[in-house]
C-alpha cells in the first residue's frame, strides 16, 4: 500500500498538520501554501503600499465606485442616521437632525450618477455643504463623529487641527489632515475620495489678532488659509506618511471635491460675543419683546456666522462651511442619562470590567445623582462623570479582582469617601475639627 503524500508549504516547508490551512495552488498540482505564509505575504504587501502609496484598491466597494453603487432605496435615511445616534448620544436633537442630513446628502452625492434619470436634472451637479459644530467641552462633538463612524460604509476619520502650522514652519503641513484618510481607505485614492474627516479643535486656529498685517500668524489665521482649497475642492499632493513634505518624497494626489468635512470646536468665550450682538443688556425701560426671549443660560443656540467672525475665523473659511449648528450645555437630567442609558454608557463599562473578574457591581440610585451633583459642581460636563467614576472605583478595581467578593454595590456615602480621599471633596469633618 502506497504512503500517502504528505502536503507541506512550498514557501516555508511547514507540515499541513502544523498549519491551520493549506491553500493549493490553482496551477501546479501538489503546490500549497501555508496560512502563515499567506498572513506574512499579506503584511508584507501592506507594509509596501503603505511606504509608496500605491493607491491600490483594498477590495472594499463604497458608494459611489462602480462595483459598490447603492441604489437611494438602500441608503440609511436622515431618521435611521438619528436613531442610531440615540443608542449612543443623549440629548443634541438639533446638531443630530443636522448631522443626519448632511451624511445623507453626502451618500446622495455619491450616487448622483446613478439617480440621474430626470433629463431636466441631469445637468445638475449636487454641492457638497461642509458642517461646522459649536459647543462646550463635553457636550459631545467628537462622540457625535465616532458614533457616526460606526455605521457609515465609506472612510472616516478624525483629525486635530491644533498640530498644524503654515508650511515651512515647525509643525504639520495642512495637507496630512487627509493622511489618516488615506491610511483608513488602505490608500485607494479612489476610496479616500469619498470619504468623511472630521477636523477637531477648528476654533484652536482662530486668529489670535484683529490686525492680520503686524505679524505672522503661522497656527491661526496662516492655517485656516490653507485649509480652503481642501474644504473648497481641489486636487491636493498629500505625503503618504504625513508630517512634512520633502523634494525626494512620492506625493498622492487627492481630489477633495467629494470629501465631506466636518468641523468642532468648544469656541469658549464666543458666548460674549453672541450675547454683545443680541445687545441683551439694555440700559432703561423699553425692552423689545425679541430680547426678552432670548434663553440667557444658553446664548450658543442662538450662535450665527458673524458671531465665528468676531471670534477669529475668517470669512473665506466661514462660507466654506456653511451648515452651523450648535450643541446644547447638558443640565443635570442628560447627565443623568449618560451615566447609563446609552449603550456604552460609564456605569456599562464598569460593570463589564467587573464582571470579567467575576464581580456583580451595581451602583445605588443615589450614588449616581451624587456624581452627578459632582460633576455639575467642579464644571466638567460628561468627560467629567468618567473622571468621577474613575476616582471612586479605583480602590474597588485594585483590591476586588484578588478577593472573594463577588457581588459590590456603591453607595452615596462610598462616593463621598472616596472623593473625599482624593482630594475632590473637602473633608468637613477635618474642617469643623480645626
Amino acid at each position: 500500500m502506497a504512503k500517502k503524500k504528505i502536503e507541506t508549504c512550498a514557501f516555508c516547508g511547514r507540515p499541513g498538520s502544523a498549519s491551520e490551512v493549506m491553500i493549493p495552488s490553482g496551477v501546479t498540482p501538489g503546490i500549497y501554501l501555508c496560512a502563515e505564509c499567506a498572513d506574512q505575504i499579506h503584511d508584507l504587501l501592506s507594509e509596501y503600499r503603505h511606504q509608496v502609496g500605491t493607491g491600490v484598491s483594498s477590495g472594499k466597494s463604497v458608494p459611489g465606485t462602480k462595483e459598490g453603487d447603492k441604489k437611494l432605496a438602500d441608503l440609511p435615511k436622515p431618521k435611521d442616521i438619528c436613531k442610531f445616534l440615540d443608542q449612543y448620544v443623549i440629548g443634541q436633537d438639533s446638531a443630530k437632525r443636522y448631522l443626519s442630513v448632511a451624511v445623507y446628502n453626502h451618500y446622495k452625492r455619491l450616487a448622483q450618477a446613478q439617480a440621474a434619470g430626470d433629463k431636466e436634472m441631469a445637468d445638475v451637479d449636487i454641492e457638497k455643504s461642509n458642517i461646522i459644530l459649536v459647543g462646550p467641552t463635553g457636550t459631545g462633538k467628537t462622540l457625535l463623529a465616532k458614533t457616526i463612524a460606526r455605521m457609515l460604509d465609506v472612510p472616516f476619520t478624525i483629525v486635530d487641527a491644533t498640530v498644524l502650522t503654515q508650511a515651512g514652519y515647525v509643525g504639520e503641513d495642512i495637507e496630512s489632515l487627509l493622511t489618516r484618510l488615506l491610511q483608513v481607505a488602505d490608500y485607494d485614492v479612489e476610496r479616500a475620495q469619498k470619504g468623511i474627516v472630521f477636523i477637531d479643535e477648528i476654533d484652536k486656529i482662530a486668529r489670535k489678532g484683529d490686525n492680520p498685517s503686524i505679524t505672522r500668524d503661522v497656527s491661526g489665521e496662516g492655517v485656516q488659509q490653507g485649509l480652503l482649497k481642501l474644504l473648497e475642492g481641489s486636487i491636493v499632493n498629500v505625503p503618504p506618511q504625513g508630517g512634512r513634505k520633502h523634494p525626494e518624497q512620492k506625493m498622492i494626489p487627492v481630489d477633495t471635491k467629494d470629501i465631506l468635512f466636518i468641523c468642532g470646536g468648544a469656541f469658549d468665550g464666543i458666548e460674549r460675543k453672541i450675547a454683545q450682538r443680541l445687545n441683551t443688556h439694555v440700559v432703561g425701560y423699553s425692552t423689545d419683546a425679541a430680547r426678552q426671549r432670548v434663553n440667557r443660560d444658553n446664548y450658543l443656540a442662538y450662535v450665527a456666522p458673524q458671531d465665528l467672525k468676531s471670534f477669529g475665523l475668517i470669512p473665506e473659511i466661514i462660507g466654506r462651511l456653511p451648515i452651523l449648528t450648535h450643541l446644547d450645555p447638558l443640565d443635570r437630567d442628560a447627565l443623568r442619562r449618560v451615566l447609563t442609558e446609552p449603550k456604552n454608557a460609564i456605569t456599562r463599562q464598569y460593570e463589564k470590567l467587573f464582571a470579567m473578574d467575576g464581580v456583580k457591581l451595581t451602583f445605588a440610585p443615589e450614588a449616581l445623582d451624587m456624581i452627578v451633583d459632582k460633576a455639575i459642581e467642579y464644571k466638567l460636563g460628561a468627560r467629567g462623570l468618567r473622571a468621577i467614576v474613575e476616582t471612586v472605583m479605583i480602590d474597588a478595581m485594585y483590591e476586588l479582582p484578588s478577593g472573594k467578593t463577588k457581588k459590590f454595590e456603591v453607595t452615596a456615602d462610598y462616593v463621598v469617601e472616596k472623593l473625599q480621599q482624593s482630594h475632590f471633596e473637602l473633608n468637613k469633618d477635618v474642617v469643623k475639627d480645626s
